[in-house]
């Protein structure tokens, strides 16, 4: 019998990139790499590469733990997903990152943006608005791992502060700002305000190259002294700060060594998370077909651009594994010591909340003890460094703090080319709507963003 040029994997349901609606779609192992192949009765078929490391792509089924539910839903499920958004009665993950869009304006009109912000764009949300958001998302959560002030640009918000303070005295563990940085470069004592805020806060702040042509494609212009003076406020404060940057391939994937070796070598940088580029909101001069990047991708190109991580330091999320890779390392005395090769995956399967101690691998015990051996006492009180994902375990270090801690995180944010319900459902990133539901990012920026939402009403009723 005639023998087919591909591997036939896996069954799901994708969307049509063109009208959106949902379509049958099935995983193929071709050529050693990952392709979708969808078919719309209107506008035909598409194959789409969504892996480029098979084995990886296999082994994030390994990853997959069992759901952790919110304390509620606020949707009913009638249409199926990614319909019913809100989030929906069959979602199967919590939100471990929530965001809210404080403001739809921005002191930049980014090229590339999912909210499509500018400085004309919208509107700031009333006080009362933003603390409603916050509301529903302590009472979907209880205890909310991380929240993270959002927009447009979050710091321009005239209530920016008072924003802040109401935030705090909510039982959340974790609070982030997404920000360009702009602010904290140039206003007199921003930084110093910011810094009132530790601990278990933390700046998301935009960090996507090192050239002067990248960021006027990706940003529209060259922030490269922003970025600086930002960086020297922040150093100077040690304020807890993630550079996020968002990759396209061809443009910036040259750079993802010397951006993480250039964070490790700050003060007050945790970690770097890497975010490929979602095909919504605005997009102006790309072509998927050239300048889409895989995770796989991603992770490839920290492998042979970084020293520190080997394959066995960047692994699945298990929350979300199709969507979020993790590699964690510890700093000390001026060395890296890579953590991630160390956990069990069975650990991060059976519980949210074990404990990892790392005197459990003798060799790297041996390292931290030489490591200390020059003054700080190994047998220091124990403080817990939590992560900032909640699938993760905490991990007890004696002598060390969250300034040890340094992270790598892929986190790709699927869009209607690689649309897959089954990771959809296990979205964990999600941004609070207008009207109080909370969306998956995802879907957010595919179907609930003002005329985008007027679509999806059409689509769901033709």
């Amino acid at each position: 019998m005639p023998e087919k040029d591909y591997t036939y994997y896996d069954f799901t349901i994708s969307l049509c990139t063109k009208c959106l609606k949902r379509v049958d779609a099935k995983i193929i192992f071709e050529n050693e790499q990952v392709f979708m192949v969808k078919r719309c009765p209107e506008h035909g078929m598409e194959k789409v590469l969504i892996a480029t490391d098979i084995q990886y792509y296999k082994n994030t089924r390994n990853y997959n733990k069992p759901s952790e539910a919110p304390l509620k839903t606020n949707t009913n499920t009638h249409y199926g997903c990614p319909y019913d958004c809100g989030l929906c009665q069959d979602h199967e993950q919590h939100s471990c990152l929530t965001v809210i869009e404080i403001t739809d304006r921005c002191n930049l009109t980014c090229p590339t943006c999912y909210a499509m912000s500018s400085p004309h764009y919208g509107r700031h949300r009333t006080v009362e608005e933003v603390e409603a958001m916050l509301d529903t998302i302590v009472a979907n959560e209880g205890t909310p791992d991380v929240v993270q002030l959002s927009g447009g640009e979050p710091t321009l918000h005239p209530d920016f502060f008072r924003i802040l303070d109401i935030a705090k005295t909510k039982p959340i563990r974790h609070l982030m700002v997404n920000t360009n940085g702009i602010r904290i470069a140039n206003d007199e004592g921003f930084a110093e305000r910011l810094a009132t805020y530790m601990p278990d806060f933390e700046l998301y702040l935009q960090f996507d190259s090192f050239k002067s042509e990248a960021l006027i494609q990706l940003r529209g212009k060259d922030l490269t002294d922003t970025r600086k003076k930002a960086l020297e406020k922040l150093n100077a404060l040690n304020l807890s700060t993630t550079l996020v940057v968002t990759l396209q391939q061809g443009l910036n994937d040259d750079e993802v060594g010397e951006i993480i070796d250039f964070a490790l070598k700050q003060k007050c940088v945790r970690g770097v998370t890497f975010q490929p580029v979602q095909v919504a909101g605005r997009n102006e001069d790309f072509d998927p077909a050239k300048h889409r990047i895989t995770l796989t991708d991603v992770r490839r190109k920290i492998l042979e651009q970084s020293p520190v991580f080997q394959p066995n330091d960047i692994v699945p999320v298990p929350c979300n594994p199709d969507a979020l890779a993790m590699g964690y390392a510890l700093k000390l005395g001026g060395e890296v010591f890579p953590l991630t090769r160390y956990i069990d995956p069975s650990i991060l399967l059976n519980s949210a909340r074990n404990t990892i101690v790392y005197e459990q691998d003798e060799n790297l015990h041996e390292q931290v003890i030489r490591i200390f051996s020059t003054g700080v006492s190994v047998d220091a009180v124990t403080e817990d460094m939590q992560s900032l994902l909640c699938c993760l375990p905490q991990i007890q270090a004696p002598g060390l703090s969250y300034d040890n801690l340094f992270r790598i995180i892929i986190m790709r944010f699927i869009d209607a080319y690689d649309f897959d319900v089954r990771a959809i459902k296990k979205s964990c990133v999600h941004i609070v709507h207008k009207d109080g539901r909370i969306i998956p990012f995802e879907t957010m920026n595919l179907f609930y963003r003002d005329e985008k939402e007027v679509y999806l009403k059409k689509l769901i009723n033709s």
